[in-house]
């Protein structure tokens, strides 16, 4: 997968008010990196493409309660061993899904 072509089109089709990419969201900073980027009282809702969702709550419900973001607007994709195409597919696809 070519993640950053993924996050270009993401970003063309302004599907989100802009993207971002850590290279390990999982490790000690990307905890930090997440607290740091929901403390923004302007970020009104995160998706995540990485790991299975389930997952992704587990790890992620620590720096998400420090910044006392609301959990409910995190919002999760398991994109891993996906081609290009396939990943830009499930996240539209996640997106459609919570604006409805």
């Amino acid at each position: 997968m070519n993640v950053f072509e993924v996050l270009n089109e993401l970003r063309k089709d302004k599907i989100f008010d802009f993207v971002a990419l850590h290279p390990q969201l999982c490790a000690d900073d990307g905890d930090e990196f997440l607290k740091t980027l929901l403390s923004n009282k302007n970020i009104d809702e995160i998706y995540i493409a990485g790991c299975d969702p389930r997952m992704q709550q587990k790890m992620f419900k620590d720096a998400i309660k420090e910044a006392q973001f609301d959990n409910l607007k995190h919002h999760a994709v398991d994109i891993r061993n996906m081609d290009t195409t396939s990943a830009i597919e499930a996240i539209k696809n996640l997106a459609n899904e919570k604006v409805q």
